[in-house]
């Protein structure tokens, strides 16, 4: 069996859409939900799927002993960050190599790095007029959004959507490829 945390900050819809999709798995579990808000909607989901959840500080997600040992003890094989909004310290991407995973709500390299997150991105997709937008799920490095690209999916701009039709869109790609890509990593 292999064990994922999922990293979330907000609501916990991608969170949501794994946590479905390994609920019966034979292979696949969701083990832990790490997130660093305390209002985050992502707890809830956790709590209501029976799944360890643990709120974070910046001192604590820093910490190999605290962070470190809860990893250990859940035995977790893979990080996907799902809305995380902390850049992940350099002792995860070494004890992880290949091994944190995130989706970017863009087709990076466009519109990503620090700040750029949920309609602020659809918001530059916009002012760039780009014509298509999309998701890319990568690898995680020492810098916001520069990982290596696993998978990237689009859809098109159209000259009426606003962020919040592009948001739409978008969450449709990120529900249906992340759970998958995250299935066939570990496969």
């Amino acid at each position: 069996m292999k064990n994922i945390a999922i990293f979330a900050s907000g609501a916990g819809t991608n969170a949501e859409a794994i946590i479905n999709h390994f609920k019966n798995h034979d292979l696949v579990k969701v083990a832990l939900v790490v997130t660093n808000n305390p209002e985050a909607g992502v707890i809830k989901i956790a709590h209501s799927n029976k799944i360890i959840s643990a709120i974070v500080s910046k001192n604590a997600l820093n910490d190999p002993e605290i962070l470190g040992r809860l990893l250990t003890a859940l035995n977790i094989d893979m990080i996907v960050l799902a809305g995380f909004l902390q850049l992940i310290p350099a002792y995860l991407l070494q004890r992880y190599p290949q091994g944190i995973i995130n989706i970017h709500p863009a087709l990076l390299p466009k519109h990503g790095g620090k700040g750029m997150y949920g309609s602020k991105v659809h918001e530059a997709v916009l002012t760039h007029g780009d014509t298509e937008t999309g998701i890319t799920i990568h690898y995680v490095n020492e810098h916001y959004d520069e990982g290596e690209v696993i998978l990237q999916k689009t859809t098109l701009v159209d000259k009426i959507d606003t962020p919040e039709t592009i948001a739409a869109k978008v969450q449709l790609l990120e529900h249906e490829w992340l759970p998958q890509t995250i299935e066939k990593l570990l496969s």
